[in-house]
C-alpha cells in the first residue's frame, strides 16, 4: 500500500483539502514530526487515525520497520508541524526506505510557506532557488548569501525570529540595494509582510523588543526600488 507525503497547513487549520482528509482518516497510520502538534488537526476534523513519531532524530530501525509495514500491505501518511515534508522538515529518510522496498510513494499538495511566500512576493519566479536555513556564523552566511547572489536569481530563505535581523544585517552588507520580501507567520492571526532593502527592512524591526514567529524571506535577483511598508492582518 502507498505512503501519502501529505502537505497539512501551515497555520490556518482551515487550509486543507477533501483529499487530505479523507487520506488521513483511511491510513493505518499517521507518521507525524510531532504528534501533539498533527493531534491538534485532527481533533478539529475529527479524525482518531493512530499516530507514531517520525522526525529527524529517529533511529534507523524504525524506519525500516514502518517501510516493512508499508511493503506489508499499510498504508502509511507523512506529516510535519506545518507544511510539505521534506522541504527543510524530515521525510526522505521514509521516502527513500519506502522507494527502496517498491512502495508507491504519493504526494497529498497542499500548503507550503516557501511557495506562498514567493507567490506574493512579486519577484521573478520562473527560476528560482531555495536556500532552507542559512549558516548561523557570521562568517559563513555572507559567504553563502554572496554565492547564491550571484546567480542572479530569486532567493528564497527561512529564518527564525531569533535570527532575523542577523540575516538581515548581513544582506545590507552584501546586497544593500536588492529587493527583499520578509514574511512572518503566514497564514495566522498575526500574519505581517515586510517589503523594501534589507536596510529598510531592519529599520522597521530594530524597535521592537520582541520578535516572534517563523520567517520566509525572499530576495529578489537585483537592485530594484521597492518602498518600505508592512501590511498585517489581525483577522
Amino acid at each position: 500500500m502507498p505512503l501519502y507525503i501529505c502537505a497539512t497547513p501551515i497555520g490556518h487549520l482551515d487550509d486543507v483539502s477533501a483529499r487530505l482528509l479523507q487520506t488521513l482518516r483511511e491510513v493505518a497510520l499517521i507518521c507525524a514530526e510531532d504528534t501533539r502538534l498533527t493531534q491538534r488537526l485532527l481533533s478539529r476534523y475529527d479524525i482518531h487515525t493512530p499516530l507514531s513519531s517520525v522526525h529527524q532524530h529517529t533511529h534507523p530501525g524504525k524506519i525500516s520497520a514502518l517501510a516493512d509495514r508499508l511493503h506489508g500491505g499499510e498504508s502509511l501518511a507523512l506529516v510535519t508541524d506545518s507544511g510539505t515534508p521534506g522541504i527543510s522538515d524530515p521525510g526522505p529518510a521514509l521516502v527513500r526506505a519506502a522507494a527502496a522496498r517498491g512502495v508507491d510513494v504519493i504526494p497529498i499538495p497542499g500548503p507550503c510557506a516557501l511557495v506562498a511566500a514567493l507567490s506574493i512576493s512579486g519577484f521573478d519566479a520562473q527560476k528560482f532557488s531555495f536556500l532552507g536555513f542559512l549558516p548561523r556564523k557570521p562568517g559563513k552566511l555572507k559567504k553563502a548569501l554572496q554565492s547564491t547572489l550571484a546567480r542572479q536569481e530569486t532567493l528564497v530563505l527561512y529564518e527564525s525570529p531569533h535570527r532575523v535581523k542577523k540575516l538581515l544585517e548581513a544582506l545590507v552588507e552584501v546586497a544593500p540595494e536588492h529587493p527583499v520580501v520578509a514574511c512572518r507567520e503566514l497564514t495566522k492571526k498575526f500574519e505581517e509582510t515586510l517589503r523594501g532593502t534589507a536596510a529598510e527592512i531592519l529599520a522597521i524591526l530594530s524597535p521592537r523588543k520582541e520578535i516572534l514567529g517563523e520567517w520566509v524571506v525572499v530576495i529578489g535577483a537585483g537592485a530594484g526600488a521597492v518602498s518600505a511598508g508592512s501590511y498585517e492582518d489581525e483577522d
